[in-house]
């Protein structure tokens, strides 16, 4: 039993082993062809990445990155169990960070002691609102929930450029949003990885993985969103609502985006949102995290680690003379050669379930 276990882990994780390889492989080239005089220094320190920075400063801000990336990518990953594709993960984020620097500043009555665990629950409701929109397009009217994601991205977006400056939470000068002082505790980080953006947020985002591992794996509900995800109409044959399950799978994926969103503007390093017509990366960043970790939570916190990791040696090489536009070059090359992890799965499920020639009449003759 453990054998097959084993088996399968190794299965689901070799496909992305294999991505993050040939990722690497491509980014090293294209700087030997950039700037051959400081590849070799480069790729040192691309490698050395949060150990660039002296002390433990530097590993500090590795788990701040670190957030973001886990929590859109169990966002992500959580609507794939159900067969669906959470692209509106951007939108989510943004209006969860919103609600949160909105309840941070305007709930004075609150104490901010505790003002910080109010912002993040509104986080989380608002993105769980704008998930379920697609849930319920998805499961009553089979509207393909990419395309409504997409929508609800550009709705969230521009509804919080027009609600920053209505709503009196606006910086003229800096056309962004005014500081709070409302931020979640480092829980000791502080002293820990001093000088640093460590946040006390990483801890929540380790708890809410675990949590999800056990929902999904040990628990009927969890049975349930696969069994949808696997088919459909099968599970409807079995006696499950598929209509609840794509509607609940969709508002905890946009409830754990709209968190993303408030724990990283409410961190306390002065994190503002700007009123620009981009949408936040990380929604999208979200997206490769959950594909490296297999879709599955515990890999997506290791997935959301390496991510943040070469993301921080990238920013270091720019002291070698690479643009930024090479470093997200370089990002974006990984990120897209993680898609074909699920290539990679494909093909050696095919492998695995070739039979030699012969191999049927043998076993005939033993039988």
């Amino acid at each position: 039993m453990f054998k097959d276990r084993d088996s399968t882990l190794y299965k689901s994780f070799l496909p992305s082993l294999i991505a993050i390889v040939i990722g690497m492989i491509i980014s090293i080239i294209v700087m030997f062809v950039a700037n051959p005089e400081n590849a070799f220094r480069a790729v040192i320190q691309l490698f050395k990445g949060p150990f660039n920075t002296p002390g433990m400063k530097g590993l500090g801000n590795l788990l701040y990155y670190m957030i973001p990336l886990m929590m859109t990518g169990l966002s992500v990953g959580f609507a794939f169990k159900t067969g669906l594709f959470n692209i509106g993960a951007s939108g989510q984020f943004i209006v969860g960070a919103f609600v949160s620097i909105l309840i941070g500043a305007k709930f004075t009555a609150v104490p901010e002691s505790v003002r910080w665990i109010f912002a993040l629950l509104g986080a989380t409701l608002i993105g769980g609102i704008w998930g379920s929109i697609v849930g319920i397009l998805k499961a009553y009217r089979n509207v393909n929930e990419v395309i409504t994601s997409i929508m609800l991205n550009y709705i969230g977006m521009y509804l919080v450029n027009y609600l920053i400056p209505v709503l009196g939470i606006y910086n003229r000068l800096k056309n962004n949003t005014i500081n709070i002082s409302t931020h979640v505790p480092k829980f000791g980080l502080d002293k820990l990885f001093p000088g640093s953006f460590a946040s006390g947020g990483i801890f929540i985002a380790v708890i809410i993985a675990i949590i999800l591992y056990f929902v999904i794996d040990k628990t009927t509900f969890g049975y349930e969103l696969k069994a949808v995800g696997l088919n459909r109409f099968a599970s409807r044959y079995a006696g499950i609502n598929e209509n609840r399950s794509i509607v609940f799978s969709m508002m905890i994926a946009g409830a754990l985006s709209g968190l993303a969103g408030g724990l990283v503007y409410l961190s306390g390093i002065g994190r503002h949102i700007s009123i620009v017509e981009v949408l936040p990366q990380e929604g999208f960043d979200g997206i490769a995290v959950s594909l490296l970790g297999a879709n599955h939570p515990l890999g997506i916190i290791l997935s959301s680690l390496f991510m943040a990791y070469i993301n921080m040696g990238g920013q270091s090489i720019q002291t070698l003379g690479y643009s930024p536009e090479l470093i997200q070059m370089m990002t974006a090359i990984i990120l897209y050669i993680s898609a074909l992890s699920l290539l990679f799965k494909q093909l050696l499920g095919r492998k695995s379930k070739s039979t030699p020639i012969g191999s049927t009449n043998d076993s005939l003759k033993e039988e």
